[in-house]
């Protein structure tokens, strides 16, 4: 399977309001994100926006749809398309989550959680494999955001991803907000959780807003909070290289302010390089 190379690079999501800016201007960011089912077609407006920003900045993709822990399988004609997307873009990779959205029949559209056992391992394991071997290419899984946890886990959350990259050679996406999020609904240490993972695998961050409440919940449609930045900045510490992306998927303020939260991000990571020097 092919190594992932890593790329230390500041970026956000390509989103509809903003192709303008991308398009146009000269925007300060290393690279870009998509959401890969909305440039899965043949052709058409999508295509053509990617086609030229595509040559202005590097593009990661990110899916929402693979349904890697599905007990039925992975859907072949998605990931037929999904090869067929990568091929043409050259990505600098192709992500998912650690989650399952379909069964033979139905698509929820929702990230929904694994039981942390070993045979959802197996699962999962054989999944990406497939997955994998189908896109010729090493993939990254982002870790969950959650709200329940199954009574039968016989792990922890970062046992079981650590345990998915060892076997599978995959590398991570580490959403900083998702380990938050889930480390107060649930009771756990999000150090404790940053610890147990293979960190020299993480390939790419994901920052994000949520909406506090008893339930942390992960919308991704405002500022990121403090609690968030100072979780980054302990693992910005911890990390190599590893490029680092601002998520809103709702509410888009206008490009402007992304850019300074992602200004924070740099100064953040400049901070602990002096430090670690």
């Amino acid at each position: 399977m092919t190594t992932i190379q890593t790329f230390a690079g500041l970026g956000l999501g390509l989103r509809r309001s903003h192709y303008h800016d991308f398009l146009e201007g000269e925007v300060a960011v290393d690279f870009l994100e998509i959401i890969s089912e909305n440039y899965m077609v043949a052709g058409g407006k999508p295509r053509d926006v990617l086609s030229r920003v595509r040559e202005r900045y590097p593009v990661a993709m990110h899916g929402v749809s693979l349904s890697i822990g599905s007990a039925h399988g992975l859907d072949a004609d998605y990931l037929r398309r999904l090869r067929e997307l990568a091929d043409w873009l050259d990505p600098l990779w192709v992500s998912d989550h650690l989650c399952w959205t379909r069964t033979s029949a139905h698509n929820s559209h929702d990230l929904l959680p694994l039981p942390y056992t070993r045979a959802a391992l197996d699962v999962v394991c054989d999944n990406i494999d497939r997955a994998q071997q189908a896109m010729g290419r090493a993939m990254l899984f982002e870790n969950p955001s959650s709200y329940c946890a199954f009574p039968g886990n016989e792990m922890e959350e970062w046992e079981f991803i650590a345990a998915m990259a060892r076997r599978t050679g995959c590398y991570l996406l580490l959403d900083v907000n998702n380990v938050f999020v889930s480390a107060h609904n649930h009771g756990f240490s999000a150090r404790d959780y940053i610890a147990g993972l293979p960190l020299e695998r993480v390939r790419q961050v994901h920052l994000a807003g949520h909406t506090p409440g008893e339930i942390v919940i992960d919308t991704h449609d405002r500022e990121i909070c403090d609690g968030v930045w100072r979780l980054f900045a302990e693992v910005s510490d911890m990390l190599g290289d590893a490029a680092v992306m601002i998520e809103r998927d709702d509410a888009i303020p206008p490009l402007a302010e992304l850019l300074a939260e992602l200004d924070i991000a740099r100064a953040m990571q400049q901070a602990g390089a002096k430090v670690a020097a």
